[in-house]
């Protein structure tokens, strides 16, 4: 079991920047992958972004070279950076924890994130 709490919700303008945190109940180290989904009103929720236990990262294309996912092993926290906020980032959005084997996926409660002038 992993539970899984995300901080850092907010409104905030079109161009600007937010940094969502993800704190796990255990050590992210034993985690295969972590990341973060979004999913805005009528969409299906998508991957933005995930970090695996060895470091590899992948983004979804609309996030590239704006959002950064990273993580502090010491504190078991995994974090969003997002910069050059859209009007199209606005979502809820989810931490994730994914173990291989066996299968397994956790989340977070959520975390509204607005961007509007």
């Amino acid at each position: 079991q992993v539970q899984l709490v995300e901080s850092g919700r907010g409104l905030v303008q079109p161009g600007g920047s937010l940094r969502l945190s993800c704190a796990a109940s255990r050590n992210i180290v034993s985690i295969n992958a972590m990341g973060w989904y979004r999913q805005a009103p009528e969409k299906e929720r998508e991957l933005v972004a995930r970090i695996t236990n060895g470091g590899s990262t992948n983004y979804a294309d609309s996030v590239k070279g704006r959002f950064t996912i990273s993580r502090d092993n010491a504190k078991n926290t995994v974090y969003l950076q997002m910069n050059s906020l859209k009007s199209e980032d606005t979502a809820v959005y989810y931490c994730n924890a994914h173990l291989w084997a066996p299968r397994a996926d956790y989340w977070g409660q959520g975390t509204q994130v607005t961007v509007s002038s």
